[in-house]
């Protein structure tokens, strides 16, 4: 079906680059294409976009620039993370027990995963029904050879913000370490990791308008953990490769902006979050929304739309022009249900039937009225045709 409009509602998968971002990117591509590991004017001014870029990032979290790492994506910094503090504290003999929760992106869960197979013990929180981990599970789940506690900053399927200040304490209290993946988080919540005692954090560029492929990993000064990638004195020595340097340009571009419109980017996503949810309601029976509306990421709403399949509102919206994701598993090809909301205790029909929603800096009141009038007509199209197919029998 030909659509002249489009209505884009799936920030959390990915972002579009923002125009001042892809400007500054494009000089970078040609006559800026100097290696920043050479020595003559070319590669120093190279160095020196890294340079600047690693301060961009470093002012949105409120750490020093030798603390921000750059990587390929969040799900390396992850990786890194999970697998570099598992082997050191292992060979040092701090021990070989780490503490998640079963509502991790799968980054960090299928690390935690082929550690299990490779000698290493792992709790996998239990969370609130809002999706919340809270400080008293994790103190009861601490351990003398407990060697890492990575709890996620703001789930990415239901939006609930963690209580990552309280959660840190606890691991310290103990003298273990914290870390977190904020893929979510960056750009959408206000974050300082020395307030909030964060000592390792994820980060990924293309979840706040910057360009795809290019993370962030910050390390808190004093944490000594191997390199995961090997080969070069790239990144203070601690991830080898050339640098990533449009994509490095671009990622501090986006925290920048970040930095100066979160305030604005917050109140205009959580105002929109909050039309698209109160029209759902208005105008749709028997939907349930997921997780934490106090403590949530302003752009989420994840609906359960009673007796039908999210599979099929996802590609009947399509049809109209509009982008959201259900609530199956990370990958579109999986129909998996989600373990998330398995987690907070949904039912599998029920998973079934989950939409999420997010909206960004483009989502106008215009494009909701537009998606209530589409996803209206498609939520009561689909329940007459299972009404029919339950009294069939089928």
């Amino acid at each position: 079906m030909s659509q002249t409009r489009r209505v884009y509602l799936d920030y959390s998968a990915t972002t579009p680059v923002k125009e001042e971002v892809l400007k500054e990117m494009i000089p970078y591509y040609t006559e800026k294409f100097g290696n920043p590991s050479s020595l003559y004017t070319i590669g120093l001014e190279s160095k020196a976009a890294i340079d600047k870029a690693r301060a961009q990032v470093a002012g949105l979290i409120n750490a020093d620039p030798a603390e921000v790492y750059f990587t390929g994506g969040g799900s390396e910094a992850d990786n890194w993370t999970l697998f570099s503090v598992a082997n050191a504290m292992k060979t040092k003999g701090k021990g070989n027990h780490i503490i998640t929760s079963k509502i991790e992106h799968h980054a960090v869960l299928h690390s935690c995963q082929f550690l299990e197979k490779n000698g290493f013990e792992v709790t996998y929180l239990d969370c609130e029904k809002d999706g919340t981990i809270t400080p008293e599970s994790l103190e009861a789940a601490i351990r003398p050879d407990t060697i890492l506690v990575s709890i996620m900053f703001i789930n990415n399927e239901i939006g609930t913000i963690e209580p990552v200040e309280a959660l840190a304490k606890v691991a310290h209290d103990h003298g273990i370490l914290f870390h977190t993946d904020a893929v979510q988080a960056l750009g959408n919540t206000h974050i300082d990791v020395k307030k909030m005692g964060i000592d390792m954090m994820s980060m990924s560029s293309h979840k706040i308008y910057g360009p795809k492929g290019e993370g962030a990993l910050y390390m808190r000064k004093g944490i000594k953990i191997p390199s995961f990638i090997h080969g070069g004195a790239q990144e203070m020595g601690k991830r080898a490769g050339t640098e990533n340097l449009p994509g490095i340009v671009g990622f501090g571009k986006a925290a920048e902006l970040a930095g100066e419109n979160l305030d604005k980017h917050i109140k205009h996503c959580t105002d929109i979050r909050n039309y698209l949810l109160d029209q759902i309601k208005k105008n749709i029976p028997d939907v349930v929304v997921n997780g934490n509306m106090e403590h949530r990421h302003p752009g989420n709403a994840n609906v359960i739309f009673e007796y039908i399949e999210g599979e099929s509102i996802l590609l009947l919206l399509d049809s109209f022009g509009i982008a959201v994701s259900t609530g199956s598993a990370c990958s579109s090809k999986s129909l998996k249900p989600s373990h998330v909301l398995a987690a907070i205790g949904v039912p599998d029909e029920m998973i079934h039937g989950t939409i999420r929603f997010t909206v960004g800096d483009f989502t106008t009141k215009e494009d909701i009225d537009y998606v209530i009038d589409c996803l209206t007509k498609v939520v009561s199209r689909l329940r007459e045709i299972s009404s029919v197919n339950s009294k069939k029998g089928w």
